[in-house]
């Protein structure tokens, strides 16, 4: 029997009220300095559980919990004594349902045979005279985009590309970088993308790391790599190349289906070295399908692409518009839009996707332009001061808070925060075919309300961490919580919460890993870097 008292009353009056050597017992009332109590009293054939707790907890559950674990230590006891104690769980099986499959309920129908590189081939059938990216004076149509990718797939797959190959993309941006991306997937490769502006170790590091069976660069990607990584020179091919003799239909490519890689990016590592993130084809439709879910076409009409193509929300800002239609505004950053030079088109961006210290620069330049329905902000912590000055200054409809870490497939909860309803704190709900579990140290979930590690499960985990079998596997783990046979998931690393209404709340995080402007930091690599200092 459990029982509990909210009110913090005593259980049971020992007190004969008509003994004359007590006196007459008027009234009592229990008070304690606690924050909980938990009383077991002996009946003889049974026991009662009574809790007292400070307010903003029922003592319910309190009792609840206890009384599972008392059930689940008596089945241990009975049938697997070896069992551990701190294995036993202690959540009621209402509330287990809930958090692990209740909110969890985010079943997206999409085709799950696609790649990527075919979501934004049958837009192009659809509107082959649609402009698909821009990038100052220079524009591509649907079908120019897809017949120049297609010549240069060609090209690639005659250089020995084929599934799994990787394919490295050294270029400033503009609207080949694009053509490139898309040969690379569509001659059935996945692309490691190499910033030009990144420092010349770690692009010589990720070149050495991801042996590229061919690299892809144009005149500023050249000179970095002569500079940084004269080898992989002869592999070079010249983005800039439109090979007029390739045919301009899309190759065939023996093989190739969801579960080859899309891409390669590469994240901070706390060894000292950065490690990367192996996607696969499934996981990012899938991303690119709730994508298409939760914006509007008209939201994704204009997007501005302002991220650098090492930083996984590039995926976005290429791919959602791609494959719907949309037209790409491609920029060097999104500081762009302060620059007096900026174009009119790239005003009148409907949507755009950055880091918040990147906004709140924006808003404060009063750069957002009357166009902007929609901005997407993830990487940091966004704050509400931010969220009202957006809602304050510009004509924007909503902002979105994203998380996700690039091991998940750029994002895995959102929050839209219409301009009616303002700032939340949290960071939202599951995206479409992902699972968040919030468990405690012993890999058993937190109940309800109590902090725990975000572990993230469902079609958006990737594969792992590329030629690091050990991380993957420490990272990368069985999902106990799972029906789908093979089943992983990614533990974070993050800190968190459910709340009452089945959102999440971030609470940082369980390791040294921070952020800055959105980019993953781990101070391994700043230690790494001080050791090798004379006189450290």
């Amino acid at each position: 029997l459990a029982e509990a008292d909210g009110e913090g009353a005593s259980s049971d009056d020992q007190t004969d009220p008509h003994d004359p050597d007590q006196g007459e017992v008027l009234s009592g009332h229990e008070r304690t300095n606690y924050p909980f109590v938990l009383s077991v009293d002996d009946l003889g054939k049974g026991f009662k559980l009574s809790a007292q707790v400070q307010g903003g907890v029922a003592a319910e559950r309190v009792c609840d919990y206890m009384q599972t674990a008392l059930a689940g230590l008596l089945h241990a006891l009975a049938e697997a004594p070896d069992q551990p104690l701190a294995s036993l769980g202690i959540l009621p099986a209402a509330e287990r349902d809930l958090l692990l499959h209740g909110w969890n309920n985010t079943q997206l129908a999409y085709d799950r045979s696609q790649c990527l590189h075919q979501l934004v081939q049958a837009q192009a059938a659809r509107t082959p005279l649609a402009t698909a990216v821009r990038c100052g004076a220079h524009s591509l149509s649907y079908a120019e985009l897809d017949a120049q990718a297609n010549r240069l797939a060609h090209h690639l797959q005659a250089l020995g590309v084929q599934p799994d190959s990787r394919v490295a993309l050294c270029a400033a941006r503009s609207v080949r970088m694009v053509v490139g991306l898309l040969a690379v997937l569509k001659a059935g490769g996945a692309y490691v993308p190499l910033d030009p502006a990144y420092p010349s170790e770690r692009l010589a590091y990720m070149l050495g790391h991801s042996a590229p069976v061919a690299v892809l660069a144009d005149a500023a990607g050249r000179e970095v790599l002569t500079a940084c990584a004269p080898d992989a020179l002869t592999r070079l091919v010249d983005l800039n190349l439109d090979p007029a003799a390739m045919p301009a239909v899309a190759p065939q490519v023996p093989g190739l289906s969801s579960a080859h890689l899309a891409y390669v990016i590469y994240t901070s590592g706390s060894t000292g070295q950065p490690k990367g993130v192996a996607i696969e084809h499934r996981n990012a439709v899938n991303f690119v399908a709730w994508a298409q879910q939760a914006f509007s076409a008209e939201e994704q009409q204009h997007t501005l692409w302002a991220t650098s193509i090492n930083f996984d929300l590039a995926v976005y800002e290429c791919f959602a518009p791609l494959s719907r239609g949309g037209c790409i505004e491609l920029v060097d950053n999104a500081l762009a839009l302060m620059d007096a030079q900026a174009t009119p088109q790239q005003h009148a961006v409907s949507l755009i996707n950055t880091v918040p210290s990147a906004m709140a620069a924006l808003v404060k330049a009063q750069a957002i332009g009357p166009h902007t329905q929609a901005i997407n902000l993830a990487g940091e912590v966004l704050k509400r001061e931010l969220v009202e000055r957006i809602f304050a200054q510009t004509q924007v409809h909503s902002v979105c808070n994203l998380y996700g870490p690039t091991e998940t497939t750029t994002y895995s909860t959102w929050v839209r925060m219409p301009r009616e309803q303002g700032f939340v704190s949290h960071i939202g709900r599951p995206v479409a075919n992902t699972r968040v579990y919030i468990l405690d140290a012993q890999g058993q979930p937190a109940p309800l309300g109590v902090v725990g590690e975000l572990c993230i499960g469902g079609h958006g985990v990737a594969r792992g961490y590329l030629n690091q079998p050990e991380m993957t596997a420490e990272r990368f783990v069985a999902d106990p919580f799972s029906e789908e046979p093979g089943a992983r998931m990614y533990k974070t690393g993050d800190l968190g919460r459910w709340l009452a209404d089945g959102t999440i709340e971030y609470l940082g995080r369980n390791d040294h890993q921070v952020k800055i402007r959105g980019f993953r930091i781990e101070l391994g690599e700043i230690e790494a870097q001080l050791a090798r200092a004379p006189g450290v």
